[in-house]
C-alpha cells in the first residue's frame, strides 16, 4: 500500500527554521575555518575542529527541524536514537576530513575538490542515515536519479563552501557564502526527499509506536543546539574570527604590529676632519 506522505506538516515553519540552522551552521564553521588560517600552526586544529563540529551540528540539526514536519498519513513514525545519533557522528566526522585537508594543505584545486567531495558525502550520509534511523509500518524506496542528483548538490555545495573559507575575505561576503551553503543544504534535503516513495505493510494501522517526531526530536536537538550557541560566542569574542584582515594578512601575524610606533632611528654626530672640521665643513685657513 502506497503511503500518503506530507513534508510540511507545519507550513513553512519548519522549512524556514531549518534553512536558518544550516545558515547558522555554515556561517560559524566557516569563519572558523578562515581563523585557523590566520592563526599559528599548533592552535590552527582547534579552529578547523571546531568549524567541523559546527558545519556537522548545523547540517545535523537543520535535517532534524525539517523532519519535524514529515509524517505519513497512514501510520505513526518514530525514530531510532543510535542510528539518529550515528548519523550526527558521520556528519562532524566526515566534514572535519574535507575541512583539515583544505586548513593544511590550502586552497589548491586537488585540496578543494578531495576536500569539498569528502565532505558532500559527509552531508549526503548523515541525510540518508539519519532516514534508515525512522521506524514506522512500511518501507521506504527511492528513485535513483534524484538521489544521485541530492548527493551531487551535496558534494557541489560543500566544495563552493571550503573554497569561500580560503578565498573570501571580509565578513559579509562569508555572510553571504553561509547563505549560499544554506541553501544548498536545504535544497539537498528536500531533493532526496522528493526522491521517497512510501510502502506501507498491510497491516499498517495508525497507532502509537512509542515517541512522536516532535517529543523525540526535539530533546534531542538540545545539544547540538547549544553546542551551535557556544560555537557563536567563542567566534563573537574573538576579533579576528568576525573581522577579516583581507588576503595581506600573514598567518601568525599581529595585526596590531601595524600601529607601532616607529622606532626613531638617532642622527649621527657630525665627525670631525683630522684638521679640526667638521665632515663636509670647509676648513679655517
Amino acid at each position: 500500500m502506497q503511503g500518503t506522505v506530507d513534508g510540511f506538516s507545519y507550513g513553512l515553519v519548519t522549512p524556514v527554521a531549518a534553512f536558518l540552522m544550516a545558515c547558522l551552521g555554515a556561517a560559524l564553521g566557516l569563519r572558523c575555518t578562515t581563523r585557523s588560517l590566520r592563526t599559528r600552526r599548533t592552535a590552527r586544529a582547534g579552529w578547523l575542529a571546531l568549524g567541523a563540529t559546527s558545519i556537522g551540528s548545523g547540517i545535523w540539526t537543520m535535517h532534524f527541524i525539517a523532519m519535524v514536519g514529515f509524517s505519513v498519513e497512514q501510520t505513526t513514525v518514530s525514530y531510532d536514537r543510535p542510528l539518529t545519533f550515528a548519523s550526527l557522528a558521520v556528519a562532524v566526522l566526515m566534514v572535519g576530513i574535507g575541512i583539515f585537508l583544505v586548513g593544511y594543505r590550502g586552497a589548491t584545486r586537488m585540496a578543494l575538490v578531495t576536500g569539498g567531495t569528502i565532505t558532500g558525502l559527509g552531508v549526503a550520509s548523515m541525510h540518508y542515515l539519519g532516514m534508515a534511523g525512522m521506524r514506522f509500518e512500511g518501507e521506504f524506496e527511492y528513485d535513483t536519479i534524484t538521489v544521485s542528483l541530492s548527493v551531487v548538490i551535496a558534494v557541489v555545495a560543500a566544495t563552493v563552501a571550503l573554497w569561500a573559507a580560503v578565498s573570501v575575505h571580509g565578513f559579509l561576503p562569508s555572510l553571504g557564502a553561509s547563505v549560499v551553503m544554506g541553501v544548498a543544504v536545504s535544497g539537498m534535503h528536500y531533493t532526496g526527499m522528493a526522491a521517497l516513495r512510501v510502502h506501507l505493510h498491510p497491516a499498517a494501522a495508525p497507532g502509537a509506536m512509542g515517541d512522536t517526531p516532535t517529543s523525540l526530536l526535539l530533546p534531542m536537538m538540545i545539544g547540538p543546539g547549544c553546542f551551535l550557541l557556544l560555537a557563536g560566542v567563542i567566534v563573537l569574542f574573538d576579533p579576528l574570527a568576525v573581522t577579516d584582515d583581507g588576503p595581506g594578512h600573514r598567518p601568525g601575524h599581529d595585526p596590531r604590529a601595524q600601529n607601532a610606533p616607529i622606532p626613531v632611528q638617532r642622527r649621527r654626530t657630525a665627525s670631525r676632519t683630522s684638521a679640526g672640521g667638521e665632515y663636509g665643513q670647509p676648513r679655517n685657513r
